[in-house]
């Protein structure tokens, strides 16, 4: 599988989504969280990084553009690019010498840092549903396709809605 779509899913889905997919992630990657504003991309990291056991308040790097959460074995750098005109701006942030050791990159944004940012495993593309949000999660590397092998999608959404797998 390389690609996942869920349909209408409201919040809980989308933190049961994170959460099942923090082991799988563990050594480390980049995903990039796309989607307008409230879909859902802060929710999602947070959700991630509680289930990596980065602490149970988890600031938004909206203000900061950068939170860094140390955890055994891994280190995880989560960006808001939103304030971010263009990517030149991102120099002074010294990604390159954040990216020592096993880092998973958590990029909301990621349009406005395209070529300063690591190239996405795993791109997460959420929008706003009729009821809930709609996400879809396409794997751009052999190290994201094997964070979708075997997802079990059937237990962390509800009946209600709707999923669709391609490989």
């Amino acid at each position: 599988m390389t690609d996942l779509d869920l349909r209408g899913i409201d919040e809980s889905a989308l933190v049961a989504l994170a959460r099942e997919l923090a082991p799988r992630v563990r050594g480390g990657g980049s995903i990039h969280l796309a989607g307008p504003l409230g879909a859902g991309k802060t929710t999602f990291a947070r959700a991630l990084l509680r289930a990596l056991g980065a602490g149970a308040r988890i600031k938004s790097p909206t203000y900061t553009l950068i939170e860094t959460h140390a955890m055994p074995g891994l280190t995880a750098q989560h960006l808001d690019l939103y304030r971010i005109a263009t990517a030149e701006e991102l120099e002074w942030l010294g990604l390159r010498d954040l990216a020592d050791g096993a880092v998973l990159w958590l990029i909301e944004w990621p349009e406005r840092g395209a070529g300063a940012i690591p190239e996405a495993d795993l791109v997460v593309r959420l929008a706003h549903a009729a009821v809930g949000r709609n996400v879809h999660m396409q794997a751009c590397s052999a190290h994201g396709a094997n964070w979708l092998a075997g997802f079990p999608v059937g237990e962390v959404v509800t009946s209600k809605q709707k999923v669709s797998e391609n490989s």
